[in-house]
């Protein structure tokens, strides 16, 4: 059976606060630790209302210290933000504290609007999106033991073998996930379109590496599990809700949830919501096993990362212990 994996952006609901969101993604860390879960990723947006967590590596730092064993990372840092020797500065620093538990994915997109793109990046030239590729070989080179840029070290970071993931969704990280030999994972869990055809490429296009012997994909995954098939499907219209906002450019706190979504969208923005969520299993235990494995069957991912938007924050610690659960079920019949 595939592991499973958290991906959780830190949400700040509705009338709360950025450090009651640190305390509930705490919270939910030392829960899929204990439920078994493999890693445990923070997302880096910026400018954003309702996600708390645009400092990344502060927040993995904050999570590693409440938690023992689970691995603890970024699902990404958006390295057109940062120079690749912050990066590895920060990310040797936290695998020097926590050893053998930090992993670092990386994306190219910038993770906000444009003006807040150039308000984190007021001293680069150009699209800095464009020098993607040369930055991860650049970080690449950090970590080493000796490498070209030995006049520029990364202290702590040098020589300590911290695991880089290349994040997308489209099939520009694909490839070059394939090219450099790393593993990829794939954001399904808002943008789905180019999901089959960006892992197929990644497959075939792979070339082993010191890092992998072999292509690695884990593909992200809405799962809002509860104790009926309306209950979740009411806990899932704070994403919908969010998604919704997006569109109409008034991002906001996650807001909780409501009885009739259709009443809060408009045919044309119910149809891009439906298709950004397009990957998502919504139900009780019994949907969100069969839901599982048929996306499991579908897409054959070597893993999935699980998130869930939702409100209310035992709900939310509620529905990773039913896919946990459910996880466990599958692995026994698997076995059988």
């Amino acid at each position: 059976m595939i592991a499973f994996s958290v991906l959780d952006l830190s949400p700040i609901n509705q009338g709360s606060t950025a450090a009651q969101a640190f305390n509930n993604t705490k919270e939910l860390a030392q829960l899929a630790e204990r439920l078994g879960y493999r890693r445990y990723w923070l997302a880096e947006h910026h400018n954003m209302p309702g996600i708390a967590s645009a400092a990344t590596s502060v927040v993995i730092g904050h999570v590693a210290a409440h938690t023992r064993t689970i691995r603890v990372g970024s699902g990404g840092i958006m390295l057109p933000n940062h120079s690749p020797l912050v990066i590895a500065e920060q990310f040797g620093t936290l695998e020097s504290l926590y050893p053998g538990r930090i992993d670092l994915g990386l994306g190219r997109a910038p993770g906000s609007d444009q003006r807040t793109a150039r308000a984190l990046r007021r001293n680069q030239g150009g699209d800095s999106a464009d020098s993607f590729p040369q930055d991860v070989v650049e970080l690449q080179d950090y970590f080493a033991e000796s490498s070209p840029y030995q006049a520029l070290r990364a202290v702590p970071g040098a020589g300590l073998k911290v695991p880089i993931w290349l994040l997308g969704s489209s099939m520009f990280s694909a490839q070059l996930a394939a090219e450099l030999g790393l593993p990829f994972s794939f954001a399904s869990h808002f943008a789905p379109g180019f999901m089959k055809s960006a892992v197929e490429i990644y497959r075939a296009r792979f070339k082993p590496s010191e890092t992998l012997e072999r292509p690695y994909v884990m593909l992200g995954l809405n799962v809002f599990a509860a104790d009926s098939d309306r209950d979740a499907q009411r806990l899932f219209t704070s994403l919908q809700q969010q998604f919704i906002n997006l569109i109409r450019g008034t991002p906001g706190q996650l807001q909780p949830p409501i009885d009739d979504i259709g009443s809060y969208w408009q045919p044309g923005e119910q149809a891009h919501v439906e298709r950004s969520l397009a990957c998502a299993v919504v139900g009780d235990r019994d949907t969100v096993r069969a839901g599982l494995q048929n996306f499991i069957d579908d897409t054959a991912p070597d893993e999935l990362m699980i998130t869930a938007q939702i409100f209310d924050h035992a709900a939310r610690l509620h529905s990773f212990e039913i896919v946990a659960q459910v996880r466990q079920e599958l692995e026994r019949s698997v076995v059988i």
